[in-house]
């Protein structure tokens, strides 16, 4: 299969989204809502969960299921007000000692007019910041598209892992052909180039888990039993173990 088939799956229309994974691996979720700053952006779904009776905060890019939704959840592009409330979740778990679960699915963050007028860069940059330093444990899993900035934004964790059939990359494909060779004919070439599969991501380093998905159920249940055994094991560090360890995940780059 190419790079470029793996993308085609990774955005195919039937593939469960992060509220489904929520809803399969999660009990008790309450959904909170808004950044306190300008409003709530239904790109991001977050709250507070329990996993294996333990209080998690999980947040989610959704991207819908059908058009209606897609367009409410705005295709699963968030705007700046959907990253600060990932990241006000975010402090919240560090209050209350919580585990953070981030699931990503989107295609890159929002560029429209409005929500680079609210600072869409500035609020990606502030979660960088603030992931890096955050005093208890992350786990991010890639469960579709991991488009460039809207991606990383809730992906510099402790733990990345991905779904055998999603993407993690700097660019789509396309915008790649576009810049390099003016082409859009050259998007498998360009998927190629970028080195995007779970594939490539394992042997990068960029990810430490690859999780099958030959049927949904079981996807699910690889999902909560990896959570469950990584969880506590994460949470039995220090806070300085931690922050070192995740310093240290990174700057190997």
């Amino acid at each position: 299969m190419s790079a470029y088939d793996k993308v085609m799956l990774a955005r195919s229309k039937g593939r469960p989204t992060g509220t489904s994974y929520i809803e399969n691996i999660f009990d008790s979720f309450i959904e909170l809502h808004g950044d306190r700053r300008f409003g709530d952006d239904p790109a991001i779904v977050g709250g507070i969960a329990t996993l294996e009776g333990v209080p998690v905060t999980v947040i989610a890019i959704e991207k819908g299921t059908d058009t209606k939704e897609r367009l409410k959840r705005n295709f699963g592009m968030p705007s700046p007000e959907g990253y600060r409330k990932a990241l006000r979740l975010m402090k919240q778990a560090e209050k209350f000692r919580r585990p953070v679960v981030c699931l990503v699915d989107t295609s890159g963050a929002y560029c429209g007019l409005g929500a680079e007028e609210r600072g869409q860069a500035q609020a990606i940059a502030e979660n960088l910041i603030e992931l890096s330093t955050l005093r208890t444990p992350v786990i991010s899993i890639l469960i579709g598209e991991g488009g460039s900035g809207g991606a990383l934004a809730l992906a510099l964790a402790d733990r990345v892992w991905i779904l055998e059939n999603a993407m993690y990359s700097v660019i789509s494909p396309e915008g790649c052909a576009s810049i390099l060779w003016k082409d859009a004919k050259k998007v498998k070439d360009a998927a190629e180039c970028l080195k995007l599969t779970a594939q490539d991501m394992k042997e990068l380093g960029v990810v430490e888990q690859i999780i099958t998905e030959e049927d949904v159920s079981a996807t699910y249940a690889q999902v909560k039993s990896l959570l469950s055994a990584e969880l506590p094991a994460l949470m039995s560090l220090s806070v300085e173990e931690l922050l070192a360890a995740r310093y240290g995940r990174f700057r190997q780059f």
